[in-house]
């Protein structure tokens, strides 16, 4: 980790992932922490008294989770990841905050969880008498949530068979039963009616509780970021805040009633600046051909990288607050746009995602639409050879 200040009230840090010097890489991403923090202190005013699970899986959707762990450990309640591995990395970065598994997990990997005191999402029967013979044998606490599907089709016992797993789970003695929750397949778009349904069939499973006199796991669980922003009665004991969390919202259609903002700035600087003649057409498969003299300016970015082929002659960046159209096939590792009859020189920067010093920004949400994707696959494919660097006032991260 390299601390550099630039002047008495913020510092400029870089976490170099793999690479000996990330300053030789004219390509990169600016995450500013502190953005993120003001994400999550709005999430966390809506929904209180819930608590609040960031979820960090996928690299935290992109942002480098090395650099941002350490920086958010002490501001969160729960964190979230989709796979053991990435729930294994944290704890060795020193992470003590309480971290679920949220994705399917096989049984011959639950020593781990016990090894590294993860939260794991039992999401079967059989997976509830692996978590408990594992817990027994080794002696040790093993938390739990139980995974209840009411209408993602994914993973999770049917809620109209839950009653059998939860009747098993009771008997679990060995087990920290902590948690019981659902995941939500439509929680960001205009019409919740389905939405609203699996919430009705998770107080339904809940109500056996009552009926057997018995009490509850102390922590609900539904709402995703879209549900955190239209679905108020779903936010019960904690909400899991992804996407929102990064600064974008989960759909076009969703209602924003929470302001976040990206903390995500993808740069890069020009590394070839030359006038291209009408009949040279540029690129793979020489897809364009300029009709008149232009400047033409090569950027150190391609697919190699994450900047999606399939956004070739559609995509846009910004240089010293001007806009310009990216030109030809993107290649893995450069591409190229239309500077027209601007003096762009080698070395100027290059905004490709996010906000300029001028005001000037391509959303995500702006890639997405030249990529025929969503923002969430935008912000996780950008490479791991993408150098992170970090703005953090004075605090937790030093």
């Amino acid at each position: 980790m390299e601390v550099q200040s630039l002047d008495s009230r913020r510092l400029f840090w870089t976490y170099n992932r793999g690479m000996t010097n990330t300053r030789t890489r004219p390509t990169y991403l600016q995450v500013d922490l502190p953005r993120l923090k003001q994400n999550l202190t709005n999430i966390r005013k809506h929904v209180h008294p819930a608590k609040v699970m960031v979820l960090m899986k996928a690299n935290a959707y992109g942002h480098g989770v090395d650099g941002l762990a350490p920086y958010l450990a002490p501001l969160v309640d729960y964190m979230g990841v989709a796979i053991v591995d990435e729930a294994v990395h944290l704890r060795r970065l020193g992470i003590t905050a309480p971290i679920m598994v949220l994705g399917g997990t096989l049984p011959d990997e639950l020593p781990q969880f016990v090894e590294h005191d993860l939260t794991v999402s039992v999401s079967s029967m059989e997976l509830l008498d692996a978590a408990e013979k594992t817990a027994r044998s080794s002696r040790a606490a093993l938390k739990v949530h139980l995974k209840i599907d009411t209408g993602m089709e994914r993973t999770g016992v049917h809620d109209y068979e839950a009653e059998a797993f939860l009747e098993r789970s009771l008997k679990c003695h060995n087990l920290e039963i902590e948690g019981i929750y659902t995941h939500l397949a439509n929680s960001e778009t205009r019409d919740l009616t389905h939405a609203r349904l699996q919430l009705t069939r998770f107080h339904d499973v809940l109500a056996y509780y009552t009926r057997k006199g018995a009490a509850p796991p102390p922590i609900r669980h539904v709402a995703n970021s879209g549900a955190i922003l239209q679905l108020p009665e779903s936010h019960l004991e904690m909400v899991r805040a992804g996407v929102m969390f990064y600064g974008v919202y989960p759909g076009p259609d969703v209602q924003r009633t929470v302001e976040v903002s990206s903390a995500l700035t993808w740069c890069a600087r020009v590394v070839h600046s030359k006038i291209t003649l009408p009949g040279r057409p540029v690129s793979y498969g020489s897809l364009w051909n300029p009709e008149r003299p232009v400047r033409v300016i090569t950027i150190p970015c391609g697919y190699g990288d994450g900047y999606f082929r399939r956004m070739s002659n559609q995509a846009r960046v910004i240089v010293k607050g001007k806009s310009y159209d990216q030109v030809g096939r993107i290649c893995m590792d450069q591409f190229m746009a239309n500077a027209l009859d601007d003096d762009v020189k080698v070395g100027d920067a290059v905004v490709l995602m996010g906000r300029d010093p001028s005001g000037a920004q391509i959303t995500a949400e702006e890639l997405a639409a030249w990529a025929g994707t969503n923002e969430y696959e935008v912000m996780t494919n950008i490479s791991a050879r993408v150098p992170r660097q970090y703005t953090t006032d004075p605090g937790p991260a030093q």
